[in-house]
């Protein structure tokens, strides 16, 4: 892939003010927050890193940062969080890589949310439409269905398919040979493991698929995006952009297991961006608090809230949110931690009149606020 006429200083700013409106934080701060916890840890014993595929490893060496500085994602305190390779003051890598990661959340709005977040970064950076596929791999019981499927179809239909596709079905690798077969012109007569979901992995799949439509998110369904090997799970994805730049992202709770004590629901993405510019890497200027934090209470107000965050962020509103914690307790924990001097909130009701609350904290002062007016009245208090 070519590389793309993007200065790495302005791929780390968007890439902190798009984590800022979609509620993710940057790993060094949320690092820095722990004031010296850090601990080099080796990694796990199950985890061999020379057998990883580079997106594998670029996970992997993730979730060991975020285990060794002593971060501990829940589902009562999840984590969403982005981070890079390119770093201040230093000269730009030629592939910058961008990860996007929600930790703690097994709902499907985490993976709607990473898709949202992850789109809107590489359409801003190369400011021209991209192509959201989207597939579901399933879980251990759905991959074990579909494994039964392609072994009794590539040993049915082995007289008709390339002669690779079946060499490794025959060693015992189906998932390869689909892999291959999806790859060539005779990718049609794939099986589709949509069609051996277990009920949850089902449920799971129709939730991401309805929060994109209902946030009027584009995207195809691609039977022939597979997943190999157990480190991915459930929803898998991939958004491409223009030449040199492209995002693959998918579930994959049981290779986070291994990092921490407990079992995480953990989604991720990974941007490869090729850039021509190897200068010095200029600091990312941090912003002040935000003078606004939105809550939203309930799926239709983060339905608005994500149909709205990149308007806001177009209009340089100061804001931040955490669309995928579905926990007000935490919301409102995240409001102390912010400490904005006013608070956008919404429920049902307001999602469904399609408005929203303006709370000054220091006065308890209320404004309802209609949204098609809500960017002009934010500029006026802002």
């Amino acid at each position: 892939m070519s590389a793309l006429h993007l200065r790495p200083d302005d791929i780390l700013k968007r890439s902190h003010a798009i984590g800022t409106y979609y509620g993710f934080q940057p790993l060094a701060s949320l690092a820095h927050a722990k004031r010296g916890a850090a601990s080099k840890l080796p990694y796990p014993d199950t985890i061999n890193v020379d057998a990883l595929d580079p997106t594998q490893r670029e996970v992997a060496a993730l979730l060991k940062h975020v285990r060794d500085v002593g971060l501990a994602p829940t589902p009562a305190q999840p984590i969403f969080l982005w981070h890079t390779n390119a770093a201040a003051g230093r000269p730009s890598p030629k592939t910058i890589i961008v990860q996007f990661h929600v930790l703690g959340v097994e709902h499907a709005i985490a993976d709607a949310v990473l898709i949202r977040a992850v789109r809107s970064l590489m359409s801003d950076l190369s400011k021209s439409d991209t192509r959201l596929r989207l597939n579901s791999m399933g879980d251990r019981e759905t991959r074990s269905r579909f494994a039964r499927e392609l072994t009794s179809f590539f040993r049915k239909q082995g007289a008709n398919l390339p002669e690779d596709c079946v060499a490794s079905a025959r060693q015992g690798d189906v998932f390869a040979a689909a892999e291959l077969l999806a790859m060539s012109p005779e990718s049609d007569e794939l099986p589709s493991p949509t069609d051996h979901l277990s009920e949850a992995s089902r449920k799971h799949f129709e939730g991401v698929l309805e929060y994109l439509e209902s946030t009027d998110t584009s995207y195809e369904l691609a039977p022939t995006l597979l997943s190999r090997g157990s480190t991915w799970a459930e929803t898998c994805f991939e958004i491409q952009g223009p030449e040199g730049m492209h995002a693959w992202g998918s579930r994959y709770n049981e290779f986070a297991k291994p990092f921490f004590k407990t079992a995480v629901p953990s989604v991720g993405a990974v941007v490869r961006i090729n850039v021509e510019s190897r200068d010095t890497i200029a600091a990312v200027k941090q912003k002040g608090a935000p003078r606004f934090v939105f809550v939203h209470i309930g799926d239709e107000a983060k339905r608005e809230s994500m149909k709205i965050a990149d308007d806001l962020r177009r209009a340089r509103i100061p804001l931040t949110q955490a669309i995928g914690i579905a926990s007000l307790t935490e919301q409102m924990r995240f409001v102390e931690t912010m400490n904005p001097p006013y608070v956008l909130i919404m429920g049902r009701k307001e999602a469904l009149e399609r408005s929203v609350i303006l709370r000054e904290r220091a006065t308890h002062t209320e404004t309802f606020i209609p949204l098609d007016q809500l960017i002009d009245m934010l500029k006026l208090v802002g």
